[in-house]
């Protein structure tokens, strides 16, 4: 019940923020191309050029997270797989630049940094009660003893399967 606004809130802000970080890398980059700043002899066409690489590349990691969270938010069900990894991988990436934030930008920039960090943490940690069992016992155990993807989406345990007597010598 509480993934899909999440997964829409996560994938609106990443998307904003692709924007934003590939935008500002651009503007960097195209800021040092016409002033020619160098920085400890560097080539300015080199870091120009660098920097618009970087943030097209930084804006399309955080655009394809985004596309993971929109899947998420359109199909319901929990990110897997590869997905799984992009969104950790970015909830990572976001407590990194976050610790840097304090440092930079001070604590609004910080605590932009930590709300996103907290949402995407809530939609990998978020779950529906419609994907398993109610009761589904102690750390994962399922009733019936089968696979996850085998539990009965009612909640009710399947009836118990008891072998055939033995037949009897006389």
């Amino acid at each position: 019940m509480v993934r899909r606004p999440v997964a829409w809130v996560v994938a609106v802000v990443l998307f904003a923020e692709a924007f934003a970080v590939a935008a500002l890398n651009w503007f960097l980059g195209e800021l040092v191309h016409r002033q020619q700043m160098s920085l400890a002899d560097l080539d300015p066409n080199v870091m120009s050029t660098s920097s618009k690489i970087g943030g097209v590349l930084l804006g399309l990691y955080f655009a394809l997270c985004g596309l993971v969270a929109l899947l998420v938010a359109v199909r319901g069900h929990r990110p897997a797989g590869l997905g799984r990894a992009l969104l950790v991988s970015v909830a990572v990436v976001h407590g990194l630049l976050g610790a840097l934030a304090w440092g930079l930008v001070g604590w609004r920039g910080f605590l932009f940094m930590v709300l996103v960090l907290g949402l995407v943490v809530l939609l990998l940690m978020t779950h529906d009660h419609k994907e398993g069992p109610a009761g589904a016992g102690p750390a994962g155990a399922v009733p019936g003893g089968g696979p996850e993807g085998d539990a009965p989406v009612s909640g009710v345990p399947p009836v118990p399967v008891t072998p055939p007597a033995e037949p009897s010598t006389p």
